[in-house]
């Protein structure tokens, strides 16, 4: 499974980037905008923050011809660049456009395994469940990605699924057991991965014997490399 984040923020990015397992942005024009800078410009640098990942740019018209302007403008700009479209009419047309000329599209607010097999069939490079946003309206988002997963694995789809809208760590657990390509989460959730509270107690217990240890040898015991230089 590739980690993707959901985030405009340079420094959450930079930081998974230097843990050396993100693979990939995914932004939409809120994240953009809380970020209060030129979009090109914002979009640009984080596609060479995370070079050689993708970066998921999002159209905002609501035409198609408007999203095929948009969409060849933002593919033009960096080759890792994926446009976002949204689940809707026009945004198929514009997907089954745009994937004819080669751009990679990613389909947006995907709620139902329908709309996912549209994309799919229209040419979608990814489609994006949103899990998060099921489970608030009480019906489940795994639900949901376990269906999809069925049907493309039924039809051998070369469509990636992206599963976004993801709350917490059970949610990408879940999502890479069932198959999901890819999975898109906040720094927040992304950080919630690493820990685990035994994890903690296991250190600091390790710690604590260390100490012990040196006061019983009655002389500093320095851990193996620590020392600098040599005699």
């Amino acid at each position: 499974m590739k980690f993707f984040l959901d985030t405009a923020n340079r420094d959450e990015i930079r930081q998974a980037v230097a843990l050396g397992v993100l693979d990939g942005i995914t932004t939409n024009p809120t994240l953009v905008a809380k970020e209060k800078r030129p979009f090109r410009e914002h979009i640009l640098e984080i596609c060479e923050i995370v070079k050689p990942g993708v970066v998921n740019a999002e159209v905002v018209s609501t035409d198609t011809e408007g999203m095929l302007r948009e969409a060849h403008e933002l593919a033009g700009w960096h080759p890792n660049i994926v446009v976002k479209v949204p689940m809707t009419l026009p945004g198929v047309q514009a997907l089954h456009v745009l994937a004819r000329e080669g751009v990679r599209v990613n389909v947006t607010l995907v709620f139902s395994a329908a709309q996912a097999l549209i994309a799919a069939k229209a040419g979608a490079y990814f489609v994006s469940p949103f899990l998060g946003r099921l489970d608030d309206v009480a019906q489940s988002g795994l639900g949901l990605l376990r269906e999809i997963v069925e049907v493309y694995r039924a039809y051998n789809f070369p469509t990636q699924i992206l599963a976004a809208s993801l709350r917490h760590p059970i949610h990408v657990v879940e999502a890479a057991k069932m198959g999901a390509h890819i999975a898109t989460m906040p720094f927040k959730v992304f950080e919630q991965l690493f820990k685990h509270p035994l994890t903690d107690r296991g250190l600091e217990g390790f710690l604590k014997d260390w100490e012990k240890a040196r006061e019983v040898l009655g002389e500093i015991v320095e851990p193996a490399g620590a020392r600098k230089g040599g005699r």
